[in-house]
């Protein structure tokens, strides 16, 4: 596995300045649709009718623009066959996969602490 490393501005890179890469690509992936279309690919290879099925809930339009954010940002690679009626499969990309163990993290503290994080909101009132 090779990975670029980033050799721009080191306020591109820096998450806490408003104007940086790094805060536009973490905007990007920092949100409920981005972070399931990861978890529901997997490494798994999947068309758009079947990860609208993994992803409960996401409307077409959020699918679309989640999936289109996700190719922008090369982590979704986005396959065409030219077939009648045209066939589409998403796949994660390396960094994707990358991302993906970052999910996976999330995922697990989810299970660890959603107890806990129940009955602090049953105190709290909400």
């Amino acid at each position: 596995m090779v990975t670029k490393q980033y050799t721009g501005s080191a306020d591109d890179a820096d998450l806490r300045r408003a104007d940086s890469l790094a805060r536009e690509i973490f905007s990007d992936v920092a949100n409920k649709w981005a972070l399931l279309i990861i978890e529901a690919l997997g490494e798994r290879t999947l068309r758009f009718s079947e990860l609208r099925n993994e992803v409960e809930g996401v409307s077409h339009k959020m699918l679309t623009q989640n999936l289109r954010m996700l190719e922008r940002n090369g982590l979704v690679e986005r396959t065409v066959y030219p077939t009648v009626p045209p066939r589409v499969d998403y796949r994660l990309t390396e960094a994707g996969r990358g991302l993906r163990k970052t999910v996976d993290a999330m995922c697990d503290w989810t299970h660890r602490y959603l107890g806990h994080i129940d009955e602090a909101r049953r105190r709290f009132g909400g």
